[in-house]
């Protein structure tokens, strides 16, 4: 609100500048004016300590954050500062004892305290607010998905499942033929334009294998994926060497 805002003293108001001074969007010369009115204006007091009681449910949305050390300390200096104003004996003028000011008000009575707790709770809930939309908002990364199935009898052996941002996954979805002694299934992808494959590694039978994708030449749709024999420890010559066992394209989802 502007220096130049609505005048204190209109009480139509009221309720609207006693909810900015709890968040603490008032002029100085507003808030100033508008505090020293709270020990007489019952009806204004009223309205602010309603508008705590409305924003402080708002702090529960943020994760609480354990005060500093400092702010300990600063605390137990008030508190100790406090303590001391009030056992400090009334000085007087002329054998008269002079009137004492008012007691400090204890810290966790202060508005400042409860101002500054609601105008955090309300950033917080905004800021949650906007990463929601965006999340919310985000396209998904596309899925695809591979059935290998084997050349002759066309039965599904394994299932490729392929995401950006998560591994490769290879899934067996039928019983496994024992692997010949002295030989190893090995995995391989082609992407369409490729000159040849990618090995990735070893699939033990029956097991799932889980790939990370920056090992992966490529992430798309009609992307080769198979399964071949091979000798003991993978292809000598870093490209199958072995009869297809399974094969099969991506599809997205």
């Amino acid at each position: 609100m502007s220096e130049d805002g609505p005048d204190p003293d209109d009480d139509g108001s009221a309720d609207d500048r006693a909810g900015e001074f709890v968040l603490g969007t008032l002029a100085p010369a507003e808030s100033d004016a508008l505090r020293a009115r709270l020990e007489q204006d019952r009806p204004l007091a009223a309205a602010v300590y309603a508008w705590q009681d409305r924003l402080l449910p708002l702090t529960r949305r943020a994760a609480p954050q354990p005060p500093s050390p400092a702010l300990w300390r600063r605390i137990e200096q008030s508190i100790d500062a406090a303590a001391a104003f009030v056992a400090t004996p009334s000085p007087t003028i002329g054998g008269v004892p002079r009137r004492a000011g008012p007691a400090p008000v204890p810290w966790w009575q202060r508005l400042g305290l409860w101002q500054g707790l609601s105008a955090a709770a309300v950033a917080a809930s905004l800021v949650l607010g906007v990463m929601l939309v965006q999340r919310l908002s985000a396209p998904e990364p596309p899925r695809y998905l591979a059935l290998l199935q084997s050349p002759d009898a066309g039965a599904t052996g394994w299932v490729v499942e392929l995401q950006a941002g998560r591994a490769l996954r290879l899934v067996p979805v039928a019983d496994a033929a024992p692997v010949p002694a002295g030989r190893a299934l090995q995995f391989w992808t082609k992407p369409q334009g490729a000159a040849a494959p990618t090995s990735l590694g070893l699939v033990r039978a029956g097991q799932t294998l889980e790939v990370a994708l920056s090992r992966l030449p490529a992430v798309e749709a009609q992307q080769l994926f198979e399964i071949t024999l091979e000798p003991e420890g993978g292809s000598p010559i870093g490209r199958p060497t072995g009869p297809i066992l399974f094969v099969g394209r991506t599809v997205q989802l």
